[in-house]
């Protein structure tokens, strides 16, 4: 679970940032303590890991200092079990951010960035030293009938699906691809059956667990940066996914996770 925080946007004033940190860092503490006394009462219970959460937008110096007071929050011994990356984050220099707070965090505690799923994401925020993610865009895609697969997006609803008795994407394992076509999908999408959007779902969460099966296999491997221009080069297909790269040497690591 995560400490509340406030997220804030890049339209948010330089001044209101730093307030939202002290705010953030404040509900963070209240967060441990009352964690604290929860998993005492539940001794009985598995333990429930607390992480807290870096806020601090684009400003390196708020980012390093959120780093810094989430580290330091201790609560009768305890201390956060990980740390979330989150806020407001330029696409063109996502790497860039979360390598600020991946240099001021623990190496031997998870570091987890909070809403990114689009693969030249996955690859930058790896290679800044983020170890797993969460996100909605898989699943909220999907509702409105877009298709994640090796090759690209595509939308399920064209005419070019209306007869494809095809699985959306060749070798995916997913529950969907080995039960249906595309075809099927096509009608489902058309006729408002909300079982269009579950299995559509399924394919894209599929997909993405996959592909980060692939990044830490190729991380184990030493082939991290021949599989980012394989993947990235076969999925954007021409359009140029944004070079994104940490400010700093080599944070990768290969405890990386997937969803």
């Amino acid at each position: 679970i995560f400490a509340f925080d406030e997220l804030t946007t890049l339209m948010n004033t330089r001044g209101y940032q730093e307030a939202s940190v002290e705010r953030t860092q404040a509900w963070a503490k209240r967060c441990l303590v009352a964690h604290s006394e929860l998993t005492a009462q539940r001794a009985h219970r598995p333990y429930q890991a607390l992480f807290g959460v870096v806020q601090g937008a684009q400003y390196e110096d708020l980012r390093r200092q959120a780093c810094g007071g989430l580290m330091a929050t201790e609560v009768d011994g305890q201390r956060f079990d990980g740390y979330g990356i989150g806020g407001a984050l330029e696409k063109q220099r996502l790497g860039e951010i979360v390598s600020w707070c991946t240099s001021e965090l623990p190496k031997d505690k998870p570091r987890h960035l909070l809403g990114i799923s689009e693969p030249d994401d996955l690859f930058a925020a790896i290679e800044a030293g983020v170890d797993t993610f969460d996100c909605v865009n898989p699943s909220r895609v999907a509702r409105n009938a877009a298709i994640y697969t090796a090759s690209g997006r595509f939308n399920v609803t064209t005419a070019a699906n209306r007869r494809a008795f095809t699985p959306l994407e060749d070798g995916c394992d997913c529950y969907t691809c080995t039960h249906f076509t595309r075809a099927y999908l096509h009608h489902l999408f058309k006729a408002k059956e909300i079982l269009a959007a579950t299995l559509a779902t399924i394919h894209n969460e599929r997909f993405t667990v996959r592909l980060v099966d692939t990044i830490r296999a190729a991380l184990i491997s030493g082939d991290f940066e021949a599989c980012r221009t394989e993947v990235l080069g076969r999925f954007y297909g021409g359009r140029s996914a944004p070079t994104i790269r940490p400010g700093h040497d080599d944070m990768r690591r290969p405890a990386c996770q997937g969803l």
